[in-house]
């Protein structure tokens, strides 16, 4: 299944002005249900992290984590930004509980990331509805113009990253994200967001895929990076993952988990 047509030129002017655009309605509610699951499954699995913190050291061996990311429809929207050749960077769900799910401070994604060049693109799925009452993720339009700040350790709040952006914030001219589940909202490396703590009764789910050109260099001493993973055209210049066998018993069941076998 593919994602819907799209004019690739209007999409790219938009998010070359802006540095972020949303697309509604990518993946079915079957999937999304399957999704669910794997949350659950992995909070199970791993009751010592926060559901804040299922990251990408979590899916080397994870079979439905990869298939998700693999996804045509999602792919399809990587490459309008990308190019044709794609592989997986990371991607991690920020699953932020009811009452209690931490903020994510202001920041941008590419003081993070050991890239070269920081050719990359953000596919935000929500899991949830997304909304400014469970902490939906909140940006400042035009932002991924500016260069990379700088970050500080920021210890009076618990957050999902610790840190935050070293430059001031203006916080007024910041949009609320808002989707329903199976939305996909993508941003630029650079662009300035973050969310608010989840204090309301409803858990705020979203899943972050980081994918990138075969051209970009991961450029880390963890390699092989264990979510590096080729997932369409060429492999250009990095070593990447084996796709993992499906194990009965050992990982979560879902549609199409024989193929993996």
């Amino acid at each position: 299944m593919s994602a819907p047509a799209v004019d690739q030129r209007e999409v790219l002017e938009r998010y070359d002005a802006d540095g972020y655009m949303i697309f509604r309605n990518v993946i079915d509610p079957e999937l999304i249900n399957e999704v669910n699951a794997h949350v659950e499954w992995l909070q199970a699995r791993h009751p010592e992290l926060r559901p804040e913190q299922l990251g990408h050291v979590l899916m080397q061996n994870d079979p439905f984590w990869v298939r998700l990311i693999s996804d045509d429809r999602l792919l399809d929207i990587a490459q309008l930004f990308v190019g044709p050749d794609i592989a997986l960077f990371a991607s991690h769900y920020i699953c932020k509980p009811a009452y209690s799910g931490q903020p994510v401070l202001w920041h941008q994604d590419g003081a993070f990331w050991p890239l070269e060049p920081m050719e990359v693109v953000t596919l935000w799925l929500a899991v949830d509805a997304s909304t400014p009452e469970n902490g939906c993720v909140r940006l400042v339009p035009g932002t991924h113009k500016h260069d990379v700040a700088g970050m500080r350790d920021n210890t009076d709040v618990e957050s999902v990253l610790g840190k935050e952006i070293a430059v001031d914030v203006e916080e007024d001219k910041a949009v609320d994200v808002v989707l329903a589940p199976g939305d996909v909202e993508v941003h630029h490396p650079h662009i300035v967001h973050g969310s608010n703590a989840n204090t309301s009764p409803h858990r705020r789910c979203g899943l972050t895929i980081r994918y990138i050109p075969t051209t970009t260099r991961i450029v880390s001493d963890e390699l092989p990076w264990a979510s590096a993973f080729l997932l369409r055209g060429e492999p250009g210049v990095n070593p990447y993952q084996p796709k993992p066998t499906y194990i009965p018993g050992e990982h979560l069941a879902f549609r199409g988990c024989e193929e993996w076998s």
